[in-house]
């Protein structure tokens, strides 16, 4: 094992700790740990994602909806679209995406390209919300109050991209619980965990059947991000989850522009 597999397994604590400390953003992490560090297939990486973050938010979930702080009304008209969007994707649309998709001069997007670059797009979207201060977010919140129709129209968009990336799309979800679901942050990370946990593991499975799984390596991963998730909970109660939000919002800023340049320019 290389220095780069062994950083990639410690990366799975890492993707928990962050889940269990802001409810999100953690699993923005998960498609290029597995595709950079530890050489993962694209399409397969997504398909890892969505078990992995599924299993470790359920974790997270399972120990905030003991606190009382997950609305499982707002979750129900959030989930079921997303998931149902999640399900299609993974098991109608990717598979049916042809291997080349583009040709721009001499650079041919491929079908493997074209998932690194939208999720170095999200990575980028990602961070901004992350970075954006949450008095913005409450500003908001104070002027909008805004229909269930909405919250169902905005679940159907990020459960297309989450099956799209793998990524469970908390970054997203939070200002959407808060803003349009009228939910105060910390229900809303406990929320959103969730709904993360019900999109990606329904996600999962319709990859199942047409995506090859390791999962003796699928399940230490999983694992090792378990314990991030748990360590990440226990801490929450110490640990000022917006400062660690805002440093960790950086380091995605610059890990999407770094994927865009390799994936585009390199």
């Amino acid at each position: 094992m290389d220095i780069t597999q062994v950083v990639g397994y410690l990366s799975a604590l890492i993707i928990g700790l962050v889940l269990g400390l802001t409810g999100g953003g953690g699993s923005i992490l998960t498609v290029p740990v597995l595709v950079y560090l530890l050489h993962v297939n694209p399409i397969t990486a997504t398909a890892y994602s969505l078990f992995i973050v599924g299993f470790t938010a359920s974790f997270g979930a399972y120990k905030n909806f003991q606190k009382g702080l997950v609305d499982l009304k707002i979750a129900a008209i959030f989930a079921i679209p997303a998931f149902s969007m999640v399900y299609i994707t993974r098991k109608l649309i990717i598979p049916a995406m042809p291997e080349n998709l583009l040709q721009i001069g001499n650079l041919i997007i491929t079908k493997d390209i074209a998932i690194m670059v939208l999720f170095a797009v999200m990575m980028v979207v990602a961070s901004l919300t992350m970075l954006k201060p949450k008095k913005d977010i409450d500003e908001e919140h104070h002027k909008r109050k805004l229909s269930n129709l909405l919250i169902f129209n905005q679940a159907i968009v990020i459960g297309f991209f989450t099956g799209l990336v793998g990524a469970g799309g908390g970054f997203i979800i939070i200002p959407a619980l808060i803003i349009l679901g009228n939910l105060s942050m910390k229900k809303a990370v406990g929320t959103s965990l969730f709904i993360i946990a019900v999109n990606s593991l329904i996600g999962f499975a319709g990859d199942i059947g047409h995506t090859q799984i390791d999962w003796i390596f699928l399940s230490i991963f999983t694992m090792l991000s378990v314990v991030g998730i748990l360590i990440g909970s226990y801490l929450s109660n110490n640990i000022e989850g917006e400062k660690l939000k805002k440093g960790f919002g950086w380091f995605v800023l610059v890990m999407g522009v770094y994927i865009l340049i390799k994936e585009l320019v390199l």
